[in-house]
């Protein structure tokens, strides 16, 4: 039986002619019919353009000719990305007139011209701007590890179709966490890269990256190669590193980097089990990476609600001038209208004092790394809760109410650091824990090395109980 979960499987497959490409796209296709019913990851699906685009590499391949290194992989958009010929809903009904995109985003562009196969949109919190992806205009999308929570957000879609074996790889996002969170409530492998490694499209902030979420770390670390570089419509993009990640995951040394840990950075109460699992975790791979390990007590400055700030009061400004808001302000979701009803209209004071805030987290992290390469820590506060949210303000019988469970990942997108989530274990409750792995800036390849060392030396299972059959698209 052909176990189709993995992008790295199914090119092989495809390549070795042990499958075709339609029959790839089939059975993605035939797993999102049975499955996602209940778990609400796709909210568009195109299926006669992603059969077709199939057979378009089977054609090639027929011919002898290279049809890319993604060929015949299906994959999700979240929708807050363009795909040419569907509509970006964003998650809002605000917006559900809008006409089907003319153009692809730079990273679903690269994914394509790769091989890569668009079966459809994913769900996304509406504008990327809350914690669980439920949504007036979507539904309540579902953890498949425990339907009765949430796989997070805002990248919720990506991360619960990879998780109940749809597709191997969906695109995703992280302006201070949103590709992180949901990879560690769904037991996959999430990285937000170094600022400027792959393309926005129209990132709201200089917080934001673009990314993928897959289920494992070379899936991830082979995307990276394929989205990353240069693109003239992001300024913010670096110039081409010339690094394969896959092969750098696999072979570079990191023996003697200075690696630290924190359980809390400080400031975010921590449920103690997530905690446990995460530090375990963290000694394994300090161990099998012959890390050097040093005593450094983190304490950064919590920005996590000057970060949810600034994000309302941009968000705000934008409906407002749109013509959305006030008029319409009924179709917005509960977990937005919250937010921009607490924090949306800011004053200039409030402002320019949650800026002079970042600033300052942003020279602490600067000055943390300085001393140390590697920063391990949980990546969220807790396991999964409530699919509809709202977000834990008690956690471990401590205030959360300034942190929530998410708080712990903002500090990367602050200092433009790569960071990722590895799965480190599983709960007592049967939910996954995530360990992230945050490096020096540019230094991706270190972070797909380590996440790769920890996944090879895991003890715990990889997939949802309930998904864990093998994806056979042979049948």
């Amino acid at each position: 039986m052909l176990d189709l979960r993995r992008l790295s499987d199914i090119v092989t497959a495809i390549r070795g002619r042990t499958v075709t490409a339609r029959e790839v796209v089939a059975a993605a296709l035939e797993r999102l019919s049975m499955r996602d019913g209940d778990v609400n990851s796709f909210v568009a699906v195109a299926p006669e353009a992603a059969l077709q685009a199939a057979d378009a590499v089977d054609s090639l391949i027929a011919q002898g000719i290279d049809p890319g290194p993604l060929a015949g992989v299906p994959f999700g958009i979240k929708d807050m990305d363009d795909c040419a010929g569907v509509r970006t809903g964003n998650g809002s009904l605000l917006y559900s007139d809008t006409r089907a995109a003319i153009a692809d985003a730079p990273i679903v562009a690269r994914l394509r011209q790769a091989g890569a196969i668009p079966i459809g949109k994913v769900a996304t919190a509406e504008f990327g701007l809350d914690n669980v992806t439920h949504t007036r205009a979507n539904g309540t999308t579902r953890n498949p590890w425990d339907l009765t929570r949430t796989p997070g957000g805002s990248s919720g879609g990506s991360a619960a179709a990879v998780a109940a074996a749809i597709v191997p790889l969906c695109t995703a996002s992280d302006g201070g966490g949103s590709i992180r969170a949901p990879a560690a409530y769904t037991g996959l492998v999430g990285l937000k890269p170094s600022h400027g490694r792959v393309p926005r499209a129209n990132g709201f902030s200089d917080t934001s990256c673009a990314g993928v979420i897959t289920a494992s770390v070379l899936d991830t670390a082979k995307s990276l190669t394929i989205i990353g570089g240069p693109c003239d419509t992001d300024r913010m993009t670096l110039p081409k590193c010339g690094v394969d990640y896959s092969i750098a995951a696999q072979q570079l040394d990191v023996t003697g980097l200075r690696v630290a840990w924190s359980k809390d950075l400080g400031f975010s109460p921590v449920q103690a089990e997530v905690a446990e699992i995460a530090y375990d975790a963290a000694k394994r791979l300090c161990a099998v990476a012959k890390l050097a390990q040093r005593d450094e007590r983190v304490s950064l400055t919590n920005v996590y609600l000057e970060w949810a700030l600034l994000a309302a009061v941009r968000m705000r400004r934008r409906l407002v001038t749109d013509g959305m808001l006030p008029r319409h302000a009924d179709l917005l979701s509960s977990g937005l209208s919250d937010l921009l009803d607490s924090r949306g209209s800011a004053s200039d004071q409030q402002i320019v004092l949650a800026e002079r805030k970042m600033v300052r987290l942003e020279r602490e992290v600067a000055e943390l790394f300085q001393r140390i390469d590697i920063l391990l820590t949980p990546t969220v506060a807790c396991e999964a809760y409530n699919a509809e949210g709202p977000s834990p303000v008690i956690i471990d019988g401590q205030d959360a109410s300034e942190t929530n469970a998410e708080a712990l990942t903002v500090f990367a997108n602050i200092g433009w650091l790569p960071s990722i989530s590895v799965p480190a274990g599983v709960t007592s409750s049967g939910l996954p824990v995530g360990l992230m792995i945050t490096c020096r800036r540019h230094r991706d390849d270190v972070a797909l090395r380590l996440a790769y060392l920890l996944e090879a030396n895991r003890p715990w299972p990889l997939w949802a109980p309930a998904f864990n059959q093998s994806y056979d698209s042979t049948r």
